[in-house]
């Protein structure tokens, strides 16, 4: 039988028991217990929590946030010079797919299109991003925040990419973090830096991932530091594999971990391999 942490009446009473939100371990029948329980619960609950959190923070996603290009159905690669955002549809293109249509086109003289939707690349893109943005799309605002950056538009763009951010664009977490480790357009806030990364970081980004890694190494928390590196090489960044490499040679990871995430970043590079992508390279 449940029985409150505070007062200790049971469930079977007739009442309803209302958990702990952030430890998921107490049950009380009331606010007021819950509230008069607190001092004594406090420090166990903070413990749970932050347990919680990191099987959370430290899965190993099965993919990076990129997710797979939507025509080949092949893994896209973590390094976005080898893609093409779409604004018309918020799809995101690998290389070889963009570089077979323009193929294509310029054998059929055709119109030039988006390879997915269609839709002409010649028509106004300022329509189409202002069409995307007011239905609420997180990809298209993530997208309009970065192109302010680049415009010097810092406060736009920062309020662009919050909205992304509270939408789940996972992309727009890792910019914000950007933003508040550099204080351009912002107050520096560490804090707030590390939940962005985070939240990246569990969405699958890679280079948050990498950063959180070198925020734990930094503090001495090489464990955690070693743990997010290992999760980031598995998704194909090379950063983290080089960085591997220095705290392999300094003793704070193993062989066989080592070893490990050698294998899982070569696995990972190789997936996002294509004639087709190797063609588009070498145009």
């Amino acid at each position: 039988m449940t029985l409150c942490a505070a007062c200790g009446i049971g469930e079977d009473d007739g009442i309803k028991m209302n958990k702990c939100t952030a430890c998921d371990l107490a049950r009380y029948c009331s606010d007021k217990c819950q509230l008069e329980h607190l001092p004594e619960h406090e420090q166990t609950c903070k413990k749970r929590a932050a347990e919680l959190r990191d099987d959370i923070l430290f899965k190993q996603p099965e993919s990076s946030h990129f997710g797979d290009c939507p025509i080949c159905c092949l893994p896209l690669s973590i390094y976005t010079s080898k893609s093409t955002p779409m604004e018309c549809c918020s799809k995101v293109i690998c290389g070889g797919c963009a570089y077979a249509d323009t193929i294509r086109e310029l054998a059929g003289s055709l119109e030039s299109t988006c390879p997915f939707c269609r839709h002409p690349t010649e028509e106004s893109l300022e329509e189409a991003r202002t069409r995307r943005i007011e239905a609420n799309d997180p990809f298209a605002m993530c997208q309009m925040g970065i192109r302010r950056y680049h415009d010097g538009d810092y406060k736009s763009a920062y309020e662009y990419l919050s909205k992304a951010a509270e939408l789940g664009e996972v992309t727009a977490h890792f910019e914000l973090s950007l933003f508040l480790s550099s204080g351009v357009g912002v107050e520096m806030d560490e804090k707030k830096e590390v939940y962005h990364l985070e939240q990246a970081a569990i969405g699958g980004e890679p280079f948050a991932r990498y950063n959180l890694g070198l925020v734990e190494l930094k503090n001495g928390r090489h464990a955690r530091g070693v743990k997010h590196l290992i999760i980031a090489a598995n998704l194909g960044d090379d950063m983290s594999v080089d960085l591997l490499k220095s705290c392999y040679k300094g003793g704070f990871v193993s062989k066989e971990d080592f070893a490990a995430a050698l294998r899982g970043h070569q696995a990972a590079a190789d997936a996002t391999k294509s004639p087709q992508r190797e063609a588009a390279e070498a145009f």
